[in-house]
C-alpha cells in the first residue's frame, strides 16, 4: 500500500526513531502544504493510506471524492474540526485516532508567556543591534495569569503559575471552573471580570463550533494597560482580526501568539510581526521531540495494524464491515 505523509514542512518525520516502523513500506512525505484542492488530490491519487500532521490539512469532502483508492487515515493527535467523521465514512475512509500530551504545548505556553513578559526576544535582538538593556520587562510572581480553559494543558500552566507565585484565575466552563476552585484557585464570576481582572490571560480552549471566534475584539480592548494576552491553542478562538484590530487602535497590551488562521506563514510583512509588543513562534506548541516520538508512533502503529488486518483505534469502525 502507498502510505502519505502530509506537511511535514521541517523535514523531520523520516529521522524520528519510530520511522523505523515503516521501513518497509512504499511511503511518500510531503515538505510543502498544498492548498489547492486538485492539486492535492493529484498529489494523492495513489494513496492508500494517509498520515496527517495534526490539522495542517484539511479534510474535505471534495478532497475524499477524488481519493478513490484511500482507505484509512491515521490522525496524530485528537481528531479535531478539520477532519469531518461522517464525510469521512461517507467516503468509506476509516480513520484512526491518534494520541496527544499535554507536556510540550504546556511547556511552549510557559516559555512564550515569560518571554512576553520580561521581553526577552527584544533586549537579545537590540543587543544584536549594539543597544544595551533597550527595556524593562515584569516578573510573573504576585501577577493574576487567567487561564481559559481548564484542560489537561491549562491545569498544567495553572501549576506552573502557582510555582512562580502566581494568583489563577479561571473562565471556562461550569465544571472546568468548579474543578479549578477543586483544586485551590480561582474562578471568574463573569468573562467580562476574567478580561478586566487578570495581567496575563492564556487560551487553552479546543477549537469547536461552539468557540469558535469566542474571544471577541471588545474582549481584548477590556484588557488592563500593559496586560497580556497568550494564545497557543488555536488562531480562530480570537474573532478575525480581532486582535490586530484592537492594536491597530492603539491598544497598549503584549501579545505572544503561536497559533495562525493560516499556516505556515513565509511572509516577512505579516502583520503581527510588525509589532514591537508582539512575540510571534512558528507553531511550535505542538512541534518537540519526545512528542513527536510519541505522536508518530501511534500513528504509525495504526498504519501497520491496519495493513495487517488487525485495525486500532478506528473512530468510525463501520467502514470496516
Amino acid at each position: 500500500m502507498k502510505i502519505t505523509i502530509l506537511d511535514d514542512y521541517q523535514d523531520v518525520i523520516r529521522k524520528l526513531n519510530c520511522f523505523e516502523l515503516l521501513k518497509h513500506q512504499n511511503v511518500q512525505i510531503l515538505t510543502k502544504t498544498e492548498k489547492d484542492t486538485a492539486q492535492l488530490a493529484i498529489q494523492l491519487a495513489d494513496t492508500d493510506i494517509l498520515v496527517l500532521i495534526r490539522e495542517r490539512t484539511e479534510i474535505t469532502d471534495e478532497l475524499l471524492s477524488h481519493l478513490p483508492r484511500l482507505k484509512l487515515i491515521s490522525q496524530t493527535g485528537k481528531i479535531s474540526n478539520h477532519l469531518n467523521l461522517n464525510t469521512c465514512t461517507k467516503h468509506k475512509v476509516a480513520v484512526a485516532e491518534g494520541v496527544g500530551s499535554p507536556i510540550a504545548p504546556a511547556e511552549l505556553t510557559w516559555a512564550l508567556l515569560m518571554n512576553t513578559v520580561r521581553q526577552l526576544p527584544q533586549a537579545i535582538e537590540g543587543m544584536k543591534k549594539g543597544k544595551w538593556q533597550i527595556n524593562i520587562g515584569n516578573t510573573v510572581h504576585g501577577k493574576t495569569i487567567g487561564i481559559w480553559g481548564y484542560g489537561k494543558i491549562g491545569q498544567k500552566i495553572a501549576q506552573y503559575a502557582k510555582a512562580f507565585g502566581a494568583n489563577v484565575l479561571v473562565w471556562g466552563s461550569e465544571t472546568s471552573r468548579k474543578k479549578a476552585v477543586e483544586d485551590g484557585f480561582y474562578q471568574a464570576e463573569t468573562k467580562a471580570l476574567f478580561f478586566q481582572t487578570a495581567d496575563i490571560i492564556t487560551l487553552h480552549l479546543r477549537l469547536t463550533d461552539k468557540t469558535q471566534e469566542i474571544v471577541k475584539e471588545t474582549d481584548i480592548l477590556m484588557l488592563k494597560e500593559n496586560a497580556v494576552l497568550i494564545n497557543t491553542a488555536r488562531a480562530e478562538l480570537i474573532e478575525k482580526n480581532g486582535l490586530e484590530n484592537a492594536l491597530r487602535k492603539g491598544k497598549k497590551i503584549l501579545a505572544g501568539v503561536d497559533v495562525y488562521p493560516h499556516e505556515p506563514i513565509y511572509d516577512t510583512n505579516y502583520e503581527l510581526l510588525k509589532y514591537d509588543n508582539v512575540i510571534c513562534t512558528p507553531h511550535l506548541g505542538y512541534v518537540e521531540q519526545n512528542g513527536y516520538e510519541l505522536y508518530f508512533s501511534k500513528a504509525f502503529e495504526n498504519v501497520i495494524n491496519y495493513i495487517n488486518g488487525t485495525p486500532t483505534n478506528i473512530a468510525n469502525p463501520e467502514v470496516l464491515v
